[in-house]
């Protein structure tokens, strides 16, 4: 099963399931699709937004696992 890490990039995160985007809009972070996002890590853009990095990539991964079964 994929998973994320903090440092993740948020472009790597959605090449791996673009069904993430959802996950990260939902948490605030609308400028997914600007090309400077691609390249942070999702702890860099969590911070940036006032997200808590952990709980941002347990949500993720939450949504991989449900995915994964």
């Amino acid at each position: 099963m994929a998973q994320v890490t903090k440092d993740t990039l948020i472009g790597e995160a959605l090449r791996m399931d673009q069904g993430i985007a959802p996950v990260l809009m939902g948490a605030g972070m609308h400028c997914i699709g600007c090309p400077s996002a691609q390249g942070e890590s999702l702890a860099e853009a969590a911070m940036v937004h006032g997200i808590d990095a952990d709980q941002l990539v347990n949500a993720v991964n939450e949504y991989l696992a449900a995915k994964a079964q």
